[in-house]
């Protein structure tokens, strides 16, 4: 007994912390490129991306909990594979986000915990080398991280993308319309003619983003000076090829 609770006591004591000292996970870092060129001859030269959304109980990853993880693995050739699971948090889901994604806390209570579901995620991911996609990053990443520092482990090692900021690059125009939120997911969806089947679903929030992205990539070509067309003959580049920031 002894021995177990001196096993125990520093595997804890070292969990705590990395969720105290780390800020990785309570503010991950979005390693971006070096500049959308790279991204689009990234994505046009046949590279692996994974858009994906989450559901929380709350806004804070440090005092919330994933309740749902959606993706969709993709390619300049299509859609390749999709993932989704609805976890189980250690608390109740509020009654107002209930309402906003219509996952109850009956629907979570026979669901995997967030350890599993993020061992899932990261198979189904495959390698550092893919791709993430978030609309807005920062939180979506934060969470996935956090869950992450709680397993004992280091962060997600994959690239991410915030396709938020470059909405806001290839459309700046968008900025200058009176109504606010022009660069939201869903306002995006609406204006480039993208089916919503259920909003504020990880799942199908992760589909809308998949298509809202390659749709953002395929405008922004006519604004890179340098954009060769011919990289889509060209063999796959990966992530660690290209210069990050």
């Amino acid at each position: 007994m002894p021995h177990h609770s001196a096993t125990i006591f520093p595997r804890r004591l070292r969990r705590f912390l990395m969720l105290q000292n780390n800020s990785t996970a309570v503010k991950p870092k979005v390693y971006m490129f070096k500049d959308y060129e790279h991204l689009a001859k990234l994505f046009y030269s046949g590279a692996t991306f994974v858009a994906f959304d989450t559901e929380t109980t709350g806004l804070e990853c440090q005092n919330d909990y994933l309740t749902e993880i959606g993706a969709v693995k993709f390619n300049c050739n299509g859609e390749i594979a999709r993932y989704d699971q609805l976890i189980r948090p250690p608390v109740k889901i509020p009654p107002f986000l209930v309402e906003l994604t219509h996952i109850t806390n009956e629907m979570v209570e026979n669901c995997p915990v967030a350890s599993k579901v993020m061992s899932e995620f990261l198979s189904f991911l495959g390698d550092k080398e893919t791709i993430l996609v978030a609309h807005n990053a920062q939180f979506d990443l934060g969470f996935l991280n956090m869950e992450m520092m709680r397993m004992g482990l280091s962060s997600v090692p994959n690239t991410t993308i915030d396709s938020l900021p470059l909405a806001r690059w290839v459309y700046p125009e968008f900025k200058q319309e009176a109504e606010k939120g022009q660069y939201k997911l869903q306002t995006l969806a609406k204006r480039f003619n993208v089916e919503v089947l259920s909003a504020h679903r990880a799942d199908d929030d992760a589909r809308v983003l998949m298509e809202i992205f390659q749709r953002i990539l395929k405008d922004s070509i006519p604004k890179q000076k340098d954009f060769d067309p011919s990289v889509m003959e060209k063999p796959v580049q990966t992530a660690s090829q290209l210069e990050l920031f």
